[in-house]
């Protein structure tokens, strides 16, 4: 668990600099969920290619303004180039904005939210149709939740007994204009999913051990599975933790200086 918060760790520096050089970029919710990558890629993920050269498991990052994390995530691992970070949001460069399955790795081109549970379910039921192994992962936001499609994929979830999808929600309480309540309440949101009739669990979205642990438990369950993470936008920057501002913008020299400074302290 110490080796992976190290990756993590690393990998917020990365996020950091990939916004502060392309000057546009989501740091917010990028920092907040980079701990659940991470997780994922180096732990739990089988990344190795079926008899039709597709990896396994698949990941399907819904909230796809979050693609630093995603980039940051698929360099520790391997499979992108690291070099290719210094390309995000570059006119002439690979890494997108938005995740797209030109990108190495990149198992689904996303960015209009609340799509990413749809299309997960497709990925999910062609598993079973095809008897093939592994499971879909899918980040939402728990602002993206506002969107109705997401609630239609839960009922579909449901009616096919997609047990093979596992579900995160980043649920750090701000989107970009203000706290989550505000804008749209979430009240009762672990009541709300139950009643879709799916496995819904909780943890500690920046804590390693506790990730993990959820997706043990969401492994041994024969429903669809839902863990609600509860996460610090920002998580890592003193001055970004819990800012509904820092969803989308880049750093001035001088936050950027902070920042690292901060997130090397850490290492």
């Amino acid at each position: 668990m110490n080796n992976l918060q190290k990756i993590a760790n690393n990998s917020r520096i990365d996020i950091i600099d990939m916004i502060y050089n392309a000057k546009s970029g989501h740091p917010g919710g990028s920092l907040s969920i980079i701990d659940i990558l991470i997780v994922l890629y180096h732990k739990e993920m089988n990344l190795n290619l079926d008899d039709k050269g597709q990896r396994i498991d698949k990941c399907v990052l819904s909230k796809g303004h979050a693609s630093p994390a995603l980039y940051a995530t698929l360099a520790s691992v391997g499979l992108l180039d690291k070099d290719l970070l210094k390309t995000f949001r570059k006119y002439d460069g690979l890494l997108e904005g938005h995740p797209s399955i030109k990108i190495p790795g990149v198992d689904v081109s996303s960015g209009s939210l609340g799509q990413g549970l749809s299309i997960a379910n497709g990925m999910a039921i062609a598993k079973k149709i095809d008897n093939k192994l592994g499971y879909v992962y899918v980040i939402l936001g728990d602002g993206e939740l506002e969107e109705g499609q997401n609630w239609e994929a839960f009922m579909t979830i449901n009616k096919y007994n997609l047990n093979n999808v596992i579900i995160f929600i980043d649920n750090n309480g701000l989107q970009i204009d203000g706290s989550i309540q505000d804008v749209k309440k979430l009240n009762n949101l672990n009541e709300k999913i139950a009643s879709f009739g799916l496995n819904v669990l909780t943890c500690d979205g920046n804590n390693i051990d506790e990730i993990e642990k959820a997706i043990s438990i969401a492994k041994k369950s024969c429903k669809p599975s839902c863990i609600i993470a509860k996460t610090i936008k920002g998580k890592g920057v003193s001055f970004m933790e819990n800012e509904a501002n820092w969803h989308g913008k880049s750093l001035t020299d001088d936050e950027y200086i902070q920042a690292k400074r901060e997130l090397e302290s850490k290492i």
